[in-house]
């Protein structure tokens, strides 16, 4: 039986006790039924709106490229491909006319 490593230390050396799985080199405990639960990400749009993979997306404001010239300017399409949690940019997107791209999730907005 395979148990997944720890979400604190990423060691693979876990074992179960009960209900709860713990790690003996960080000794951090959890409950992988309540992990899976709260590993949901809740991602919302300018507006509010919940976002998930695969929601067409329209840019709220102009965005300038990070090393580049490229300026993404309002109401340009993008679909969202996947959503990680990260502090700087939430969505992996595909944008019309600028290809794969990383974008914080309060500038854009959910295409109806």
């Amino acid at each position: 039986m395979s148990l997944p490593p720890c979400p604190n230390c990423q060691s693979e050396y876990v074992y179960q006790d009960q209900n709860q799985l713990i790690c003996p080199e960080c000794a951090h405990e959890w409950n992988p039924v309540e992990l899976a639960e709260d590993s949901e990400l809740n991602i919302k749009d300018a507006n509010g709106t919940k976002l998930e993979e695969g929601d067409r997306v329209t840019l709220a404001k102009d965005l300038k490229v990070k090393g580049s010239s490229l300026v993404l300017k309002i109401g340009t399409k993008a679909v969202v491909r996947r959503i990680v949690e990260g502090k700087d940019h939430q969505l992996d997107c595909k944008v019309d006319g600028a290809g794969e791209m990383m974008i914080t999730a309060k500038f854009v907005k959910k295409a109806s």
